[in-house]
């Protein structure tokens, strides 16, 4: 489905957010991910969650107005902090290649399944920043302070502002080129092929 046409709201007497459960909202917001994941933003319907979550669909419209406002909600839900510190950069870039390519799958397919629909949308776009790519380049960030201040690489080095655009293309490609998502093992060798090398660091 490519409109919201399929997705208006039943006509309800109260406007309020209804009462859920942390674990029954939880709930929805998985529904709403896998579905993501599985068939792409414009399958997923307001409909299609109620059924498999086995709840009205008014008692969605009650929570979130709009397909985008639940899937911004269900994102948002999804956000991780990262706290990676080895005492060594090389060591640390090697543990954020691995943490990623352990989520690869799951992430680069919400990335993937909202790459057409969060430019038109500017809160489910917000919602995608916040949930998949900030807090990743803030966990990148501040392993590179870290190395620069314990003296391993030069604050100025050029190639250090590179880096989570280094990352992240290749989560991006790796399913383009290869069909498959990339592992860990694979980024970790890529890290120490490509990253390390260029930073002076073994």
């Amino acid at each position: 489905m490519t409109s919201q046409a399929g997705d208006r709201p039943e006509p309800i007497g109260a406007t309020r957010r209804s009462k859920i459960t942390p674990e029954r909202e939880q709930e929805f917001f998985e529904a709403v991910l896998e579905q993501l994941r599985e068939c792409g933003y414009d399958s997923v319907t307001m409909e299609g969650i109620a059924a498999s979550t086995r709840c009205s669909k008014s008692t969605l419209y009650r929570q979130w107005k709009t397909k985008p406002q639940f899937v911004a909600a269900a994102l948002r839900s999804h956000r991780r902090t990262r706290c990676i510190d080895t005492g060594s950069l090389a060591d640390d870039l090697r543990q954020a290649a691995r943490a990623a390519g352990e989520l690869s799958g799951r992430d680069t397919k919400l990335l993937q399944a909202l790459a057409h629909a969060a430019p038109q949308d500017a809160e489910l776009q917000r919602a995608l920043r916040e949930a998949l790519v900030e807090p990743e380049i803030a966990a990148l960030k501040e392993i590179i302070r870290r190395g620069v201040e314990r003296g391993e690489v030069p604050a100025d080095h050029p190639a250090l502002e590179y880096i989570p655009a280094q990352m992240f293309g290749v989560l991006r490609i790796w399913p383009v080129l290869e069909g498959e998502y990339a592992d860990p093992d694979y980024l970790v060798r890529f890290v120490e092929a490509a990253v390390l090398p260029t930073l002076g660091l073994r």
